[in-house]
């Protein structure tokens, strides 16, 4: 019974492929989900749409916001994989989604089972076997009969327990009263009653055997089975047969009783869905294979300790579809042959974590909100305001430009905790004050060890936002994903210790950002026109105590020694960050808009950053007046806004004119151009 159908092979019960459901009611997978309803007559702006955060949406609130009857329909960005997920539904296929956590993969695992037909669903029975009761028989009938046959078996052993239980009492009422009228033994008569008594009592024990056990029930379900076995044991996954410690004197369960089904045996006709699947032990790794392969798997039990273990079933059918999900991760210790099973006879998709920041994406997100709402069914509606800045959180969080982020769990956190606060003041409606509030009180864990950390560390640093110092320059970083902090750094030379000019950095540097320090060597060596082989330089980065991993303060630790080295003061009004190529070039970072914050809470009036990271800047509007951000393309440009003093600045200027040609006044092409991926 193999699970592998091609698409020539007719779901069981149906005589050819044209009868199978088609997930799409209109037959084009294109369309589902392509388009945001709202009730009544409210209508879409499509000349605001370019510039509206809803998409030109015209909506009181989310009420207005029709969500749709299926789950495949809700799912928001994810139009590949959807369209995956559909057509494996209709051809029988696994799939494996690889991706981040919070981006849809259960929500399409689930809504798979909401496309799989429900009239091919089966129960399925567990019979004792009188030639051996620990081999069990199985037998499967359609959903619904399997509560009909167990109700009869139990009334046809409820009237033969009857009529022994009427023929036990006329046989004691005989012995006893022979006993007492006859013989004149009443002790004797009442031994013999006791006697009779439990042996018609244990005599009825075998009837209990003949009652089949309902293993799997379909009867009530309205969509095809779904079971979520991530982090199952073997037991859960593979089925189970329960340990009896009555195991002799008559007492014993019967086995067939004892045994429990697993998720892949609920999930027959359905869908398995297995998230993080590399957890699971190569043991139930090779027999998930095994039951993939061959549609059936008997069930036994786990524990080789256990009487169960004596116990070993006919095969139960399993004939599910196999969802796989995990993280990049999840490749590596996952078995290869179940992998090549996958893949070979189904699918494997990416999961986005982005999706491009379109009017039509725009509309989808306020209809997230909405099914969220409606999801939890004690949240206030959203004003178009408050959608409004859930979807500018989605372009923040995407760290893209021109991006939504689809991580969207963490999404839905936010709004529900928008959506409590909203509820707990009494309002009618969540309120942007609301969301923003939210977005303060839905941070994680590690968040807000960060900003806690951040909150402590600023009694004690050494931040300066005025003045000017020589080989000391304000720093940026990012702690815990979404705080930033100001870090500064600080270069001295000193004359030649060793045999030859050394560089020293100190504050727990990863290796990233030690490669990015001996880098910055060659930048110095080209732009100061100095020898430092008779010099020692040392690199601080101050108050480090949790390290540095990027390479985002190189033109941090550049415009320290170079300052250093020329003894030409830096403005501490300015602080910044970006990646430098041995070349000059200002490559693109993460973090941007979290640095630029953080920059602004310190007191600085300016900030550097990379030009290729301009687009993707969304800082909040109470930052916006607070602060000016500088986008740069080349070592050239940050040197001559920070540095300060005459003539010697103007000196290097023009040195620096010289050997880049002129990048000052028309910037680096080629680090606009071929800049990589953030670092």
């Amino acid at each position: 019974m193999s699970n592998d159908r091609t698409t020539d092979t007719p779901y069981e019960g149906e005589n050819d492929t044209d009868a199978r459901p088609d997930p799409s009611p209109d037959g084009d997978l294109d369309d589902l989900g392509s388009e945001v309803d709202v009730e009544g007559d409210v209508e879409i702006d499509e000349d605001a749409a370019e510039d509206d955060l809803l998409g030109g949406l015209k909506v009181d609130s989310t009420a207005d916001i029709k969500v749709p009857d299926r789950l495949v329909d809700q799912v928001i960005g994810q139009e590949e994989a959807r369209d995956i997920v559909m057509r494996a539904a209709k051809q029988h296929r696994h799939v494996m989604m690889i991706g981040t956590p919070g981006t849809g993969k259960s929500m399409l695992a689930k809504a798979m089972s909401q496309l799989l037909p429900k009239e091919s669903l089966q129960d399925v029975l567990v019979y004792h076997n009188p030639d051996d009761s620990n081999e069990p028989k199985v037998r499967t009938v359609p959903a619904g009969k399997g509560d009909q046959i167990v109700e009869a078996h139990q009334e046809e052993v409820r009237k033969r327990n009857q009529m022994r239980t009427f023929l036990m009492w006329i046989v004691l009422a005989v012995v006893v009263g022979y006993a007492f009228l006859v013989e004149g033994a009443i002790l004797l008569g009442i031994l013999a009653a006791g006697i009779i008594y439990f042996a018609f009592r244990y005599s009825n024990r075998g009837s209990d055997a003949m009652i089949p056990k309902l293993l799997i029930n379909n009867a009530e379900r309205q969509t095809a089975p779904f079971e979520d076995a991530t982090g199952a044991h073997a037991g859960a996954l593979l089925g189970d047969v329960r340990h009896d410690p009555f195991q002799s004197g008559g007492m014993e369960t019967p086995a067939h009783e004892r045994v429990e089904a697993g998720a892949i045996h609920k999930s027959n006709k359905g869908v398995l869905f297995i998230d993080e699947i590399n957890t699971l032990d190569v043991r139930s790794q090779q027999h998930l294979m095994t039951a993939i392969q061959e549609g059936e798997f008997g069930i036994t039990g786990q524990s080789e300790r256990s009487s169960g273990a004596m116990v070993q079933t006919e095969p139960v059918p399993c004939d599910f579809i196999m969802v796989a999900a995990g993280n990049m991760d999840a490749m590596e210790n996952m078995h290869p042959a179940l992998r090549s099973r996958i893949k070979g006879y189904g699918y494997e998709v990416y999961m986005d974590d982005t999706i491009d920041d379109t009017p039509e994406m725009r509309r989808k997100f306020a209809r997230f909100v909405a099914q969220e709402v409606e999801r939890d069914g004690q949240l206030p509606d959203f004003t178009p305001d408050a959608v409004r800045e859930v979807i500018l959180e989605a372009k923040r969080r995407a760290g893209r430009k021109e991006h939504l982020t689809l991580e969207l769990r963490n999404l839905g956190g936010l709004v529900r905790v928008a959506g409590d606060i909203a509820r707990s003041k009494g309002h009618e409606y969540t309120e942007r004050d609301d969301v923003l509030e939210a977005k303060k009180r839905s941070r994680s864990i590690e968040q807000q060890v960060a900003d806690n950390y951040i909150a402590r560390r600023k009694d004690y640093e050494l931040k300066t936002s005025d003045g000017e110092a020589v080989g000391r320059v304000n720093g940026l970083a990012v702690m815990g994903g979404d705080s930033g902090i100001m870090m500064p750094v600080m270069a001295e030379v000193t004359p030649r210790q060793g045999e030859g000019g050394e560089i020293y950095a100190t504050g727990k540097l990863q290796e990233i950002a030690q490669e990015a320090v001996e880098n910055v060597s060659a930048i110095i060596k080209k732009y100061t026109g100095e020898s430092i082989a008779d010099k020692d330089i040392h690199i601080q980065f101050v108050q480090s105590y949790e390290g540095v991993e990027g390479d985002s303060a190189s033109i941090t630790v550049a415009t320290a020694v170079i300052s250093a080295l020329e003894d030409i003061p830096i403005a501490q009004d300015l602080a910044m960050t970006g990646s430098l190529s041995v070349r000059g070039d200002v490559l693109p970072v993460g973090g941007v808009t979290h640095k630029i914050e953080a920059a602004a809470k310190a007191g600085c009036d300016r900030v550097i950053i990379p030009k290729a990271n301009e687009q993707d800047v969304m800082i909040e509007d109470e930052y916006k007046d607070q602060i000016e951000v500088i986008p740069v393309s080349h070592i050239s440009e940050v040197l001559d806004l920070a540095l300060v003093g005459e003539p010697e600045k103007d000196s290097l200027v023009d040195r620096l004119k010289n050997i880049t040609g002129g990048a000052l006044e028309k910037g680096s092409a080629g680090a606009q151009g071929g800049s990589p991926s953030p670092q």
